[in-house]
């Protein structure tokens, strides 16, 4: 009988290591280098905190990283001690490729921006097997031409994208594939298959690397590892990894198509002389390089050093292959018998096939599954080692120069307690190689539907001492630890607690108690610090949405006064909801949580009452005439001022949505005879949680900002093409901006909104996003699930024009799957075999064998979904793979269900 193909991860042979006891032995080891350590706050030891300048990436390749390694297709474990990338040299560049090319923030046209090709093909949670590809063009990659081109285009004009130069015409490039697969947990292998796609016979040099991070110039009793050459008679020749007392690696290197392997050593130590004109005892970090392009000897030891590459130079015909492998492991391990590499990655790969086979064991359409493969190997490939101790980096190292007097006052100097050293889940390697608080968040949600564990660490350490502040706040990012950003961590910590619980079948209570803890402390520094007048209205930046607004939010307003945020205030509502829904699930073990729960919902109850409120009264930011919700610009004079911007800051209250079903009440008798006390005593809070005696589907009670008149209200808007509802998802900024900008006047100066549907024309917050009419997909993940959720109240009589205007009406569950096969259309193939996400890839849409390749940008096109901003924002862009999952992940059910509409709907958008 053929074997049956498992339908739980948990059943295939990488899913029993990725929850086994030795899981944390696999997962010693990863993709876990940046891919830009240049350029970072990190680095930056300049007097005023001008990262970019003070460590660009003309000082990369020559100057000792103190935070942190970075590489091309880099590997290392998980304190980075030892690191694994790949160098290349096509005989034109002027610098050996060992790291991406991209330009600093002000160099962009639109800020920081990577100019490479390179995708995240494939990868298992335990790093058993890991795929990316890189493409590297023939002739001089074009370093300068786009520094210059892009230096000569203004913020109006496209970006000057490494396509456009030319330099991939005709195929003339070769396609690096580097994989990674394990033997053992650390006895690994890293395979890498050139083709030249070219029709021409082109050479590369190909330099495997590994070498030691720099850790031994920052201590005052350093252990300085080595890497030295070692010949046995007979069995050829290996260098020796020694660290410590850590048991000595392995580690060889071989080539069937090169003549042979050269080794090559240098130092992971400044090039003092290149940089500062000084003296210094070589050979530098830089050695590898001089050695290839000037054949200097004195760059290079042949012996022995703290960075070591295997240089394989590599003549291929056209369209030929070739493959060079390294591989490392413990010299204990046994190496009588020659292992069988390529079986071992063949064995990898259909471990990996069973792993996807299982998880999309029913998604039938190939392209869905090959996206939602992508996305996940993207999340996987993002994780990256980050250290950083604000302290030790405000006073400088033992054996360092001070650093300027002048960052004492500056930069982050509130968090000398944040002492981070883990692996942490990045936005975007190359483009944000930092974390930040609301996106990984996302980051969680997304990787519980694989690797659950790992979701749960992400927010757990968050909210560690090493990193949430003494007061309470979660750290945003590098740049401004002490900005906030939408307080999401208890919605994320809810979903994965959902999610883990469909896989496994236990909910880890342990784990949503002890975030739960820990937010509390986080609710109190949002109520105690950004609600400035005390009536439940917030305003306090919410720099996530950057330009979102007319004004920079977490600077000091032109007016005077201050902004009363209509996404502020929706965001602490449904903080407070997320909390509750969380207290509830542990009062079931513990009653004590019933009367925090009961807490969370007075909370509720007064923010829903200041932010409802009509037009005249003093906190209400509902807008009766346009039926929206605005922000209220409030004057020092006491007047106030409603900002009529339709933005998605007016579709944010539909995020504060959770339906109580009677089990609650059955399971809690306690919980019932609380909130009826309390809704007895306050009648006129009571109106606020839809008809309290009148129940909903099932029974249920809705607690929600919004009655059933303003939701449908705001769901015209929302479902309006003209306005927010694009092929692709739903708007950041209404489309009617486009022809009627907003425009506020004040002491002769103007300032305006208008619709931008792809890149920022401004350097507001560096101006390398926008939030002023693209597609985010963040905002739409919520906003879908928050419909449903809403559904399970109202069920399916109670129906919605959509789109606006049409004449046709559907459920809100049906709408709901409707928005995420929009979203979903980012990154599938059209009619015309194209993604929409790739438009600016016209070379690689036409080529069949790039096709696959699928990118997953920042933000999307409002008007045709191409990709912009970073490139390889799987973080959360990657939610795309909980879309397209087609069976609910929590057993409330409100995890959206790409692909399952009903056929009304789904016969309406074909013929749309």
């Amino acid at each position: 009988m053929p074997k049956t193909r498992p339908v739980n991860q948990l059943d295939t042979v990488e899913g029993s290591r990725l929850h086994s006891k030795d899981c944390p032995r696999w997962q010693r080891w990863g993709p876990y280098l940046s891919e830009r350590q240049w350029g970072t706050v990190r680095e930056d030891y300049s007097e005023f905190g001008t990262a970019w300048e003070y460590l660009p990436h003309d000082h990369a390749r020559s100057r000792t990283y103190r935070w942190g390694e970075d590489g091309l297709a880099g590997f290392g474990d998980d304190k980075l001690n030892w690191c694994v990338s790949l160098a290349l040299w096509n005989g034109c560049d002027p610098i050996i490729k060992e790291r991406l090319f991209g330009l600093t923030n002000q160099e962009g046209n639109h800020g920081e921006d990577v100019k490479e090709l390179y995708f995240y093909v494939d990868g298992t949670p335990t790093h058993s097997y890991m795929r990316m590809l890189y493409k590297y063009p023939h002739a001089a990659f074009p370093y300068a031409d786009l520094v210059d081109e892009n230096a000569r285009r203004g913020a109006d004009m496209p970006e000057y994208e490494v396509l456009d130069t030319g330099v991939f015409d005709d195929e003339r490039y070769f396609d690096v594939q580097v994989e990674y697969a394990k033997h053992t947990a650390d006895d690994i292998v890293m395979r890498v298959t050139i083709e030249n796609r070219g029709d021409v016979s082109a050479a590369l040099d190909v330099l495997p690397q590994i070498w030691a991070r720099n850790t031994w110039s920052w201590k005052p009793t350093p252990v300085k590892p080595s890497l030295k050459v070692e010949t046995v008679q007979g069995a050829g020749t290996y260098v020796l990894a020694q660290q410590g007392n850590h048991e000595p690696m392995v580690v060889t290197a071989w080539s069937r198509e090169a003549a042979g392997i050269e080794w090559l050593f240098c130092e992971n130590e400044t090039n003092v002389k290149r940089l500062f004109h000084m003296e210094g005892e070589g050979p530098f970090k830089d050695g590898f390089n001089d050695y290839i392009l000037q054949g200097d000897e004195n760059a290079i030891r042949r012996d022995a050093g703290t960075r070591a590459a295997a240089h394989a130079h590599l003549e291929l015909a056209p369209h030929g292959k070739a493959v060079v492998y390294m591989r490392w492991r413990p010299e204990s391990a046994p190496d009588a018998v020659p292992l069988d590499v390529d079986g071992l990655f063949e064995r990898r790969i259909a471990e990996a096939d069973e792993f996807y086979g299982a998880l999309q064991h029913d998604i039938a359409d190939a392209d869905q599954r090959l996206v939602q493969r992508q996305a996940l190997a993207g999340i996987l490939w993002s994780k990256q080692y980050y250290q950083f101790d604000v302290t030790r980096w405000l006073d400088g190292d033992p054996l360092q120069p001070k650093p300027p007097k002048q960052r004492r006052s500056g930069r982050n100097i509130d968090w000398r307690h944040l002492c981070n050293a883990d692996i942490v889940s990045m936005p975007d390697k190359w483009e944000y190689p930092w974390y930040a608080s609301w996106d990984l968040a996302f980051h969680a949600a997304a990787f519980a539907l694989i690797d659950p564990e790992f979701a749960k660490r992400q927010l757990l350490l968050l909210v560690k001492d090493r990193y949430q502040h003494p007061n309470g706040q979660l750290p945003a990012y590098e740049w401004a630890f002490g900005d906030a950003n939408p307080p999401v961590h208890a919605w994320a910590t809810w979903r994965v607690y959902e999610i883990d619980r469909a896989i496994t079948g236990t909910g880890d209570r342990d784990f949503l108690e002890l975030v739960f803890h820990k937010l509390l402390l986080n609710f109190s520094w949002w109520v105690n610090r950004k609600d400035a007048d005390g009536k439940n209205v917030f305003q306090g930046g919410f720099l996530g949405l950057d330009n979102i607004g007319i004004f920079d939010r977490s600077s000091p307003l032109p007016t005077g006064g201050h902004i009363d945020q209509a996404d502020g205030t929706a965001w602490m509502a449904a903080y407070a909801l997320d909390l509750m829904r969380i207290a509830l699930e542990l009062a079931y073990a513990n009653k004590v949580f019933v009367d925090i729960a009961v807490k969370f919902f007075e909370h509720f109850l007064y923010i829903a009452e200041a932010v409802s409120c009509e037009d005249d009264c003093d906190t209400g930011l509902w807008d009766s005439e346009d039926e929206f919700f605005y922000d209220k610009l409030r004057l020092p004079d006491g007047s106030n001022v409603p900002m009529r911007i339709r933005s998605i800051v007016g579709l944010i209250p539909l995020f504060a949505v959770h339906v109580l079903e009677p089990k609650v009440y059955r399971s809690l008798p306690e919980l019932r005879e609380r909130l009826h006390w309390f809704l007895e005593h306050r009648t006129d809070l009571a109106r606020l949680v839809s008809r309290w005696n009148v129940s909903g589907q099932g029974n249920s009670v809705l607690l929600s900002l919004l009655r059933g008149h303003r939701m449908k209200a705001l769901l015209r808007r929302m479902l309006d093409e003209t306005e927010f509802l694009s092929d692709h998802g739903v708007r950041a900024l209404s489309r009617v901006h486009l022809d009627n900008p907003f425009v506020f006047y004040h002491n002769s100066e103007s300032f305006s909104i208008r619709y931008l549907p792809a890149e920022s024309d401004s350097r507001v917050f560096g101006g390398n996003s926008n939030w002023r009419g693209p597609v985010w997909m963040p905002v739409n993940y919520l906003l879908i699930e928050s419909i449903h959720e809403f559904h399970r109240y109202y069920g399916d009589d109670f129906r919605v024009e959509y789109p606006t205007g049409s004449g046709q009406k559907f459920s809100l569950a049906q709408i709901a799957d409707e928005l995420a096969r929009r979203v979903t259309t980012l990154f599938l193939l059209d009619k015309n075999g194209e993604r929409p996400v790739m438009a600016a890839y016209p070379l690689l849409q036409a080529d069949p064998r790039s096709r696959d390749l699928v990118l997953f940008h920042e933000y999307f096109h409002g008007d045709n979904g191409r990709g912009v901003g970073a490139s390889h924002q799987t973080g959360w862009s990657g939610l795309v793979a909980l879309l397209l999952q087609p069976h609910a992940t929590g057993p409330s059910g409100v995890v959206p269900l790409a692909g399952e509409a009903d056929a009304d709907i789904q016969e309406f958008a074909g013929a749309k």
